[in-house]
């Protein structure tokens, strides 16, 4: 009783804190989730059933993994992406003629070859827009704390099951207008998300040197060839789209993140996707006994799991080296070839006339020796921190700043922005407002004591006051 009083204590202590998390999610909410629920209804869990000579799911992944490659490839000259809305459009725009494509293959009385022409060009067209829409919204969701890149991405998550639900049950004109409606929107959500960002904030065109975090990009290589080797044969509500185990894993996340920021153990999540993959296709050979949903569950959840952890440790690299997440981003897309590699396996290991159980049994042992490879890559997880600036897989890690230090940066940002201050007037600001004397100001920036005291009589004269007290005051003024 006693431990049972502390936890309803945690969830009812600091509900300010937690509202002051999810300020402003809303563009992110629906950019991410309009574009997941496209993807399922397009091509994942297709409401259009098209004939052709190809998986389309797998036109759609190459195309993806092309276009993350070539992004990768030029990132250095493409960033920031979203500073002009160029890239933006080429993403909406290729996701809507993905979908008027798929459309027009089902609908259009065409001859047999030239629907299945279309709904191979709709599924290519498709990758190649939502894999520009994924390093674009990686780039906007660097530039908010880790906390809230947690939040935001699990709940987006968890809106796109919701959207496939509701269009689910709709007659298929309404689908046809839904696939035509949802990139919009999720371009358009994702501008708005962009142009909310403080200026300051707005990603970096400059990228300094870095190395890729190999062994982060080979842990989700290892799990994104294992599910692919089931990806075929899971069970309805299983899946790595906008599915109900997705719906699951996302709820439980953003629970535990959102009433237990502090406490939320990122090392254990880190370490849960093993064992979850593991008896997911250990139970694969028992489906008879135990029936396929709780193996297909299990090795679904894994694989979202380990994806959302893999997007996390890449957002903490890039804040803490300085580098642009869109690198990290678009290489991630890439691996999605390894799924197209697994599901090719299996269907070669069918190929060979094996019975079914001792292709499970084959499968089953593939899977747990790549599993002890990535726990040999996890024991040396030291070097994450060492290497490549690793911080959060510690109890509490997701928290980089308390709830007071961002409203006193939000009333800064606020303040300069209302002031019109200068870039160098704005960083002496958020000195002062940490609480730093003068000689501490001047031996941070390098600058002279007369220099600083320019600027600061700036600072006073355009927010109204007279003195730093005033200016104490002014900046306490901070909404909750």
């Amino acid at each position: 009783m006693p431990a049972m009083g502390k936890l309803l204590a945690d969830i009812r202590k600091g509900r300010e804190d937690r509202a002051l998390y999810l300020a402003g999610i809303l563009p992110y909410l629906f950019a991410l989730g309009c574009a997941r629920a496209w993807v399922t209804l397009a091509v994942a869990a297709p409401a259009l059933r098209l004939a052709a000579p190809f998986d389309l799911h797998d036109v759609f992944d190459c195309a993806m993994v092309l276009i993350s490659i070539a992004v990768a490839l030029a990132a250095r000259r493409l960033v920031p992406l979203n500073a002009t809305g160029a890239v933006r459009a080429v993403s909406a725009g290729a996701m809507v003629a993905a979908s008027l494509a798929l459309i027009a293959a089902g609908a259009a009385p065409l001859p047999e070859g030239a629907q299945a022409a279309l709904a191979v060009l709709g599924a290519a067209l498709g990758g190649l827009g939502f894999g520009l829409f994924l390093v674009l919204w990686a780039e906007v969701l660097s530039c908010i704390s880790l906390i809230r890149i947690f939040l935001y991405t699990t709940a987006s998550q968890l809106a796109g099951v919701v959207f496939v639900f509701f269009c689910s049950g709709l007659d298929g004109l309404r689908v046809a207008c839904a696939m035509v409606v949802l990139p919009v929107a999720a371009i358009l959500c994702l501008r708005m998300a962009f142009r909310a960002l403080p200026v300051a904030d707005r990603p970096s065109p400059v990228v300094p040197k870095f190395t890729y975090p190999w062994k982060i990009f080979a842990l989700l290589a290892l799990f994104s060839f294992a599910y692919g080797l089931r990806q075929h044969q899971l069970a309805a509500g299983a899946g790595m789209h906008s599915s109900l185990s997705t719906a699951i894993v996302m709820a439980v996340l953003f629970a535990g993140a959102y009433f237990f920021s502090s406490r939320l153990n990122i090392g254990a999540l880190y370490r849960s996707p093993f064992v979850l993959i593991v008896c997911g296709f250990l139970l694969v050979p028992s489906e008879g006994v135990f029936g396929a949903a709780v193996s297909s569950y299990l090795i679904s959840m894994s694989y979202s799991l380990v994806g959302i952890i893999v997007a996390l440790l890449l957002y903490d690299i890039a804040k803490r080296l300085g580098v642009t997440v869109v690198a990290f981003a678009a290489v991630k897309g890439a691996e999605q070839i390894f799924v197209v590699g697994g599901k090719g396996a299996s269907e070669a290991l069918g190929a060979a006339g094996l019975p079914a159980s001792m292709q499970d049994a084959l499968i089953a042992g593939l899977v747990v020796a790549m599993m002890v490879a990535a726990m040999l890559i996890l024991l040396s997880e030291k070097e994450l921190a060492s290497r490549w600036g690793v911080r959060i897989l510690d109890v509490g890690g997701l928290v980089e700043k308390t709830p007071d230090e961002e409203r006193r940066e939000a009333r800064v940002a606020e303040l300069a922005e209302h002031a019109r201050l200068t870039p160098r007037e704005t960083e002496i600001l958020h000195l002062i407002a940490q609480g730093k004397n003068g000689p501490a100001i001047r031996s941070e920036l390098f600058i002279a004591e007369g220099t600083l005291k320019a600027h600061t009589s700036h600072i006073y004269e355009k927010c109204g006051v007279a003195n730093r007290r005033e200016l104490a005051a002014l900046l306490g003024s901070a909404r909750p």
